[in-house]
């Protein structure tokens, strides 16, 4: 339930988090957000800090960024439900750029997260499952995502 997009007509750009999450948008609602390692550009003034590692974003913070034009070059993105502690370990905060962890099925670098989005130097977008029928339903409209255990 781990996938890696590297060319595809329906997005833009990488990392477009309102096309990525698409497929799955209703389902947005249900969590909150956890951004970190991060570096972008955008059409507009979003509610990114940009002077802290990493921040968290409620359902509707979120929504500004899947409403904005916005390009996640580098980052890491993370989904925990919302009735669920969001724990992180500030002394190993998720990255992208230069784990090798990334490119392992199942690994998720905030433990209780459901869903992890991966910007990789705007050249692939990375998405990690463990709700099988929201991965289920990513496939069906990304059919060409690659399964990252065969992508490496």
């Amino acid at each position: 339930m781990n996938w890696i997009i590297q060319k595809t007509e329906k997005l833009e750009f990488h990392t477009n988090l309102k096309e990525l999450l698409k497929p799955i948008q209703t389902e947005t609602e249900y969590y909150n957000w956890v951004i970190s390692d991060f570096e972008f550009i955008s059409d507009k003034e979003l509610p990114i800090h940009h002077e802290e590692d990493f921040f968290v974003l409620s359902n509707k913070e979120f929504n500004e960024i899947l409403n904005s034009l916005t390009q996640f070059i580098w980052g890491v993105i993370s989904s925990i439900p919302k009735n669920k502690e969001i724990v992180i370990n500030e002394n190993n905060l998720p990255f992208a750029e230069g784990n090798d962890l990334i490119w392992k099925n199942g690994n998720f670098q905030i433990p209780n997260s459901t869903i992890e989005i991966i910007a990789f130097d705007s050249s692939y977008s990375i998405i990690k499952f463990k709700e099988k029928n929201l991965s289920d339903t990513f496939k069906e409209y990304f059919p060409e995502a690659i399964e990252l255990e065969d992508f490496n």
